[in-house]
């Protein structure tokens, strides 16, 4: 039970705990908001069941942890909601990979929320990943190369060929404006100082290493990061809101509801620019600022 009288329940050993008692609907005390922040720090992934919530409930909720981003660099938003990004499985936005959001810019967002408006009766689950307790699982001598190397993330690349012209339409809208930053693999979390391994599905190289080491290397490191131990899993209903820090984590929404209708709708808060160990920042490849995703952008 928390000083504020709701109750954070643990769900996984190493990620995930459920909110009890709290409606994020309407105006929250700025002491409820100041808890959850900190149970978002600790457990990386925040799950709350329940909640009556419309799209300016969840945009009102989303901006207590920080400035909006609009919905994405390249796709475009819910009409008259530039905020929210539909997610929605019929159009063939299924991101059955494991991927950090939006890491191809300067400045990934700093948290993810999900609501859940439509969901299957089966499957349609969404996994998320403690990218800072894969990090310290890593052995010393992988962690010590780890630590130095650069990752280039892009949007740009060999994706599997569209399943339908809907998914097809998406991902040309997807890749629309190519991005391509060079982000360190090991981030340093700008509120608790931990070391994630900060990789996914947007990262498909690695500076300075051929593109065969490259793969070899992140299936390396990302085999740490899904370990069945570092990962939690959540079974939609109607009405459920996830939050996630998007600078520790990683997610995977798996494909395996068939043509059944899932629709969510994110909304996301604007992130700064990573650093690595050493305090170097990202820097831009290829692409812009894209300020018109990021307003922050440091």
């Amino acid at each position: 039970m928390s000083s504020t009288g709701f109750d954070i329940r643990r769900i996984g050993g190493r990620i995930g705990a459920e909110i009890l008692g709290v409606d994020i609907s309407g105006e929250l005390d700025p002491t409820i908001t100041a808890e959850i922040n900190a149970a978002l720090l600790e457990h990386k992934a925040l799950f709350f069941r329940d909640q009556e919530l419309d799209d300016a409930a969840q945009i009102r909720f989303a901006s207590l942890f920080g400035e909006l981003t609009t919905a994405h660099p390249t796709v475009p938003s819910v009409d008259g909601r530039p905020n929210i990004l539909p997610v929605d499985g019929d159009e063939g936005i299924r991101a059955n990979q494991w991927h950090t959001d939006v890491t191809f810019v300067r400045t990934p967002p700093k948290a993810s929320t999900l609501r859940s408006l439509v969901v299957p009766p089966y499957g349609g689950n969404t996994l998320i990943a403690n990218s800072a307790a894969a990090y310290r699982d890593l052995p010393d001598a992988l962690r010590e190369l780890t630590d130095r190397l650069w990752a280039v993330h892009t949007n740009a690349y060999d994706y599997a060929e569209p399943k339908s012209e809907k998914a097809a339409e998406h991902r040309r809208q997807f890749v629309s404006t190519k991005y391509r930053t060079e982000h360190p693999v090991v981030r340093v979390h700008p509120e608790t100082g931990e070391r994630g391994l900060f990789i996914g599905g947007f990262a498909q190289s690695l500076v300075g290493l051929s593109p065969s080491e490259s793969r070899d290397i992140l299936r390396i490191l990302q085999a740490y990061v899904t370990r069945p131990e570092n990962v939690v899993r959540w079974t939609w209903a109607p009405g459920d809101l996830v939050l996630f820090d998007n600078r520790i984590t990683q997610h995977y929404a798996p494909d395996d509801y068939g043509d059944l209708p899932r629709l969510l709708h994110r909304v996301t808060v604007a992130g700064d620019v990573p650093v690595g160990i050493d305090g170097t920042a990202s820097r831009i490849v290829e692409g812009d600022e894209a300020a018109h995703y990021t307003p922050s952008a440091a």
